[in-house]
């Protein structure tokens, strides 16, 4: 697999943040969207099968919040279900890596909290954020996890139905101000993602309207993605948003990401 010089300097020097996705925590062996349909359904008294053909994912989960009155008895069924005891987060290569590597922040979509039990099993200071309360309170020099899409510690925080999806992609909250102003001086990597997810695609179209056209855009820090397919469209586009994909020879996620960030460590960090 091909890294260039400009990812490993970036990592090196501290220049690149990571967005971190589903992909990421699914080698733990996390419940899919799919099973979580499923739950939802039993709960409101559906087979999965029938629920699952009245709409989309994101309808489901604003139908299944508007008759139970909020998330709360899904979120505490997903909680238990992420947090099994049977996971050993010593396991995972690809927690170990992304904790090597020493990003200054790292931004997640995942409600699951395996990235700061990592930090925690490796004894790496992290500050955990969820929201502006959370500001005042980071440290120098430590790595920021930014739950993008909410946490489990807050109901109200995390981005799971149409509404709550919706709000996220009009990108003006205080998370996202803050990763506007990080995102001008480094780098991002995102790792853990379909193509197929439209509100990554939308994010990364909208942070390269930040930048605007013409000189900005020749000083712009580049971003990457990792991805498992070719997709020499899907690529042309990205490029025009000076974004850099990062096509894996392994065509299973799991193997690919952590064959990646293995790389990268050895690459950026050749004393770990």
């Amino acid at each position: 697999m091909y890294l260039s010089n400009d990812l490993i300097d970036d990592a090196k020097n501290q220049k690149l943040m990571l967005f971190a996705g589903a992909g990421v925590s699914m080698n733990l062996g996390l419940p899919s969207w799919s099973s979580l349909i499923d739950q939802m359904a039993l709960e409101l008294g559906f087979t999965p099968e029938a629920f699952k053909k009245l709409g989309s994912f994101l309808e489901l989960a604003e139908y299944y919040q508007l008759k139970k009155g909020s998330i709360g008895p899904l979120r505490s069924w997903m909680d238990t279900k992420f947090h099994s005891s049977n996971i050993n987060i010593a396991d995972s290569a690809i927690h170990k890596h992304i904790v090597d590597l020493n990003f200054p922040q790292i931004y997640t979509t995942n409600y699951d909290r395996w990235l700061e039990k990592a930090h925690e099993f490796y004894k790496k200071p992290y500050d955990k954020i969820t929201g502006i309360h959370d500001f005042t309170l980071t440290h120098r020099d430590t790595t920021q996890i930014i739950k993008y899409h909410g946490d489990f510690d807050d109901d109200a925080s995390i981005v799971f139905t149409e509404t709550s999806y919706f709000k996220r992609l009009g990108l003006d909250t205080a998370l996202d101000m803050k990763l506007r102003a990080d995102a001008f001086g480094k780098s991002l990597l995102f790792v853990g993602y379909s193509l197929s997810d439209i509100d990554i695609r939308f994010l990364l179209y909208k942070l390269q309207l930040l930048w605007g056209t013409g000189l900005e855009t020749s000083i712009q820090p580049k971003s990457y993605i990792l991805l498992t397919t070719q997709n020499p469209i899907q690529q042309k586009i990205l490029e025009s948003r000076n974004i850099e994909t990062i096509t894996s020879d392994e065509q299973d996620p799991g193997k690919a990401l952590e064959s990646f960030l293995a790389s990268l460590a050895e690459k950026a960090n050749p004393k770990n």
